[in-house]
């Protein structure tokens, strides 16, 4: 059992007999009465995903799920293909359960996989990864008197908000929990 104040991304609860993924969460106080969890989860056996809002405190069913490192390989029709470092099988999930981080992902990327029953339910991607921008327009010259932001184009296709010092070529370093620029890392 596990208490709805400690939930996360990526965790498998047995809620009302159904396995479900969370996909997102947010804690919420209203002004009055109890907080309470509002969670996005996807249900496994029927592969809806709907929201629902449990009581903070609340006990749920947490599922044990297996562990496995993979490497992203390529992306085929609506899904993703990895493989399984250790085994080198390969595992295939659906790009929905991946949208939000999908544009962050060059190949080759370590992720670990979470499994139940042999199926894989779930991905957790490391908290930083260091990609190349492909395209950054020029910032303006001795505007740096506040923190101002241009968007750039990384490799992989996303974009992202970085400072105006930042130009083509450039590494960097994002955080895949919020997809936000952490620095620039030297080459």
């Amino acid at each position: 059992m596990i208490n709805s104040n400690h939930i996360k991304k990526g965790m498998a609860l047995k809620v009302d007999g159904d396995l479900v993924v969370i996909q997102s969460f947010e804690h919420h106080k209203p002004g009055k009465g109890a907080a309470i969890v509002r969670v996005r989860v996807k249900s496994l056996a029927k592969g809806t995903t709907v929201e629902r809002t449990f009581r903070s405190g609340e006990m749920l069913e947490d599922v044990e799920l297996d562990k496995r490192n993979a490497t992203y390989s390529y992306e085929e029709d609506d899904h993703i293909v990895l493989m399984d470092t250790e085994s080198y099988d390969q595992i295939t999930i659906p790009k929905e359960d991946m949208e939000d981080i999908l544009p962050f992902m060059p190949e080759g990327m370590e992720l670990t996989v979470l499994l139940y029953e042999g199926k894989p339910v779930s991905l957790v991607p490391p908290n930083f990864v260091e990609l190349e921008v492909k395209y950054a327009p020029e910032g303006l010259k001795g505007d740096t008197a506040t923190t101002t932001y241009k968007d750039v184009e990384l490799v992989t296709g996303a974009t992202v908000g970085v400072p105006l010092f930042i130009k083509s070529g450039d590494i960097l370093k994002i955080d895949l929990r919020d997809f936000s620029y952490v620095e620039r890392v030297n080459k």
